[in-house]
């Protein structure tokens, strides 16, 4: 059995889905048939026994449209779409999954939470709980009360930490790119694209770009490097994988080579904490 077919057994799941994927590129709404595709692709996984931690990305676009505005710039602006776009990304959240009988349950938090000893294991032992009666948590940074100090920036590296804290299997990234490339494919035509890496050596890590092709994203190439490096050595493989076919999630289960598949490396100096103080530092 090839490592790409070992990925069908993996039971705790973490998906990521960026702003980008969640909206609609010509007026940056929320594209209800796609969030609706990837509850009832995650309600299918939960039939199937397996446990999906859904880290999305899309509180403050969702404010952004509730509203009326423009791009928030100010911390204050975006911690109140912020605010006003969790609210109701969870009403939808909610809903489409009561339509296919699972439960959402939702957690926010921020730098703070994992750092401090207490908060890092009530948080653990609420993912836990949540995951043993059967909900599909959703997590995303809390916006509204978050500062650059206790900020982690963007929904990749925030995806990798939950799979390290959950001692998750398998880590999708699901963005608006298919993969890690030798440079960027939008610049560089020669650029090779990469099935998988079993090693992230530094030569991978430069290969990041600190840049996103999205005005609702956060996240380049290096944020989710640095996811990769994150989960890949708490012991899980991660994906990353174009979000445009939501059912490239089932290929991927099914062992067909699609996006860039990081191999697990559990490294026994592995320390979460040392990259979460890393972050801003």
């Amino acid at each position: 059995m090839t490592e790409r077919e070992l990925l069908k057994d993996k039971k705790r799941i973490v998906i990521k889905i960026g702003s980008s994927s969640l909206t609609h590129a010509e007026t940056g709404d929320l594209n209800l048939a796609k969030i609706e595709k990837l509850v009832r692709i995650i309600s299918d996984m939960r039939g199937m026994g397996k446990e999906v931690i859904l880290v999305s990305s899309g509180a403050i676009a969702t404010g952004r449209q509730t509203l009326g505005g423009k791009k928030p710039e100010t911390v204050a602006e975006k911690q109140a779409y912020a605010a006003v776009g969790q609210a109701r990304l969870m009403m939808v959240y909610q809903k489409l999954f009561s339509e296919y009988n699972q439960t959402a349950a939702q957690i926010l938090i921020t730098k703070a939470t994992i750092l401090d000893d207490t908060s890092r294991t009530n948080a653990k032992n609420t993912f836990n709980e949540l995951l043993k009666l059967g909900t599909v948590p959703i997590v995303n940074e809390n916006d509204t009360v978050s500062t650059y100090e206790i900020k982690f920036g963007d929904n990749d590296r925030l995806s990798a930490i939950v799979a390290a804290l959950v001692e998750g299997d398998l880590l999708f990234l699901l963005s608006d790119i298919d993969g890690l490339y030798t440079d960027d494919p939008k610049k560089n035509p020669d650029a090779k694209f990469i099935s998988q890496v079993d090693d992230l050596t530094d030569e991978f890590m430069a290969m990041g770009k600190g840049t996103t092709g999205s005005d609702v994203g956060t996240g380049g190439m290096a944020t989710k490097l640095h996811a990769a490096k994150i989960a890949t050595e708490s012991g899980a493989d991660m994906v990353i994988a174009n979000a445009d076919d939501l059912e490239v999630m089932w290929r991927i289960l099914k062992g067909e080579e699609i996006g860039t598949l990081f191999k697990a490396n559990k490294s026994s100096e592995f320390a979460l904490l040392d990259y979460i103080q890393s972050i801003h530092a």
